[in-house]
């Protein structure tokens, strides 16, 4: 027990934050070899989180844009039926007004269409038509170089722990920012490179299957983090 919780409830393990290759240009894990990795590592659901922004190299207009996004996950899914493991749909969503990255949870296929032509709508509008009890906005790695710091009031949480080994992303400055605004705090390995697989997990007591479950789950904010191996609690 660590502060009233039975830490050994919580054993179901979730990677928020996975991104795989081609559609991720960043990544150079392919969708089947990034599932096989996490499902050896004993890990439960997966999110892929792949990039989704209007520079995305080689997609020429809308359609070529959403199926090469497709084409991943739908590989990761694929791949997680034969391996017994969650691949939950998300997004790593940019607008055009700066750099800044959102994870977006609450989400599917389908809204694909809606995420493309957000590209130059902005955070702040775009938190207006988003977010309500079904989706979160998640500002992914806010103190990491070249980021905008955004009002609180058009996030419901920020990633207070991006272990990305290549990046410094502040975890001390995120958690604090965090707490002091009231905002949900998510973990994240942001997995792209071979090495990097397993870093951190969110751990619940309830097995994550879909993107609304966890919408639910961080909404409740029932849940732990391991990073490295350790227990922290958020």
């Amino acid at each position: 027990m660590v502060n009233g919780m039975n830490i050994e409830a919580y054993q179901y393990k979730t990677e928020l934050h996975l991104h795989t290759s081609p559609a991720s240009s960043c990544s150079e894990v392919p969708p089947e070899l990034a599932v096989k990795l996490y499902a050896n590592l004993g890990y439960h659901s997966i999110v892929v989180c792949n990039h989704f922004y209007g520079g995305m190299r080689f997609r020429e207009d809308k359609q070529s844009c959403i199926d090469a996004y497709l084409a991943d996950y739908n590989l990761a899914v694929e791949t997680g039926e034969k391996y017994g493991i969650n691949v939950i749909f998300g997004c790593e969503l940019r607008f055009t007004e700066n750099i800044n990255d959102y994870l977006l949870f609450g989400i599917d296929k389908s809204d694909l269409d809606f995420l493309y032509d957000s590209f130059d709508m902005g955070v702040e509008e775009f938190s207006k038509q988003f977010r309500d009890e079904k989706h979160l906005l998640i500002q992914a790695h806010p103190f990491r170089n070249g980021m905008t710091q955004i009002a609180p009031e058009y996030l419901d949480g920020i990633e207070t722990f991006n272990m990305h080994p290549s990046h410094n992303s502040r975890v001390a400055l995120a958690a604090k920012y965090a707490k002091e605004h009231h905002l949900i705090p998510t973990v994240g390995t942001d997995f792209h490179h071979l090495g990097h697989e397993g870093l951190t997990a969110l751990l619940t007591d309830t097995e994550l299957k879909t993107s609304h479950d966890i919408v639910k789950a961080l909404k409740s904010r029932n849940y732990i983090f391991e990073i490295g191996g350790s227990i922290v609690l958020p």
